[in-house]
């Protein structure tokens, strides 16, 4: 599903240059639940960003489903991306002035979808995610947990085949923790594409294969052990 070769990514100002990724080199496989470690300010974020066609490499090939977007103008990127995949974000990232319903119908609308199949599609995933009883309701009168279960069922909605996890469970307690690596474990079981950046030991046990990034490149990779997981 993702390929890059020789990825880097420069962030320049009128007085300095920034190496943010350098020569990073991945094969990912459709299918996998891959987590991304290590230190702040290593290039974990760059390149989540990178891998979601939110920014393009400074150098480099990325390729998504066997095609080179490594240098995809914005809109053909908005493009790609619409139902192909799904992002979850550490700050939940939901509109305060939406409800669950609407927070999660977005994308849907984005893609063209009509309103009698829309609302098909979110009473289905919420109903998955046990929030149906809150779909009226807005993310202030939510619990954290809560909140990143309607995120979750917002990245899933149009059933893309590649989410993209930042920190999923970093404004959690370890309880709500828990049940959201779980749904995405699930998810992962029924055959979506899982890219998670964390720091967390205990979510990186998920994961088939963990990916450690130290100054912007790719410095070991490995099966996360069983003690990991404790």
């Amino acid at each position: 599903m993702i390929n890059t070769v020789n990825l880097k990514k420069i962030f320049r100002t009128d007085e300095i240059e920034t190496l943010a990724l350098n020569n990073v080199n991945l094969n990912i496989k459709k299918g996998e639940f891959v987590a991304i470690m290590g230190p702040s300010g290593c290039g974990k974020s760059t390149l989540l960003n990178i891998l979601g066609l939110l920014d393009n490499p400074s150098e480099g090939e990325f390729h998504f489903k066997g095609t080179n977007v490594a240098e995809y103008k914005e809109n053909k990127r908005t493009d790609l991306r619409k139902g192909n995949i799904g992002f979850v974000f550490q700050s939940f990232n939901l509109i305060d002035e939406l409800n669950v319903f609407e927070n999660v119908e977005m994308p849907l609308v984005y893609q063209g979808i009509s309103n009698k199949k829309r609302k098909e599609m979110v009473n289905k995933v919420l109903d998955r995610m046990s929030m149906s009883h809150r779909a009226k309701h807005y993310p202030q009168q939510l619990s954290g947990g809560q909140q990143q279960r309607v995120a979750i069922a917002r990245a899933v909605v149009s059933n893309p085949g590649l989410i993209l996890a930042d920190e999923p469970t970093g404004n959690l307690d370890s309880s709500n923790g828990q049940e959201v690596m779980e749904l995405l474990t699930e998810l992962n079981r029924e055959g979506t594409t899982i890219i998670m950046v964390t720091h967390s030991h205990k979510d990186s046990g998920y994961a088939h294969r963990v990916i450690n990034l130290f100054d912007g490149k790719v410095v070991t990779e490995n099966v996360p052990v069983e003690e990991m997981a404790d």
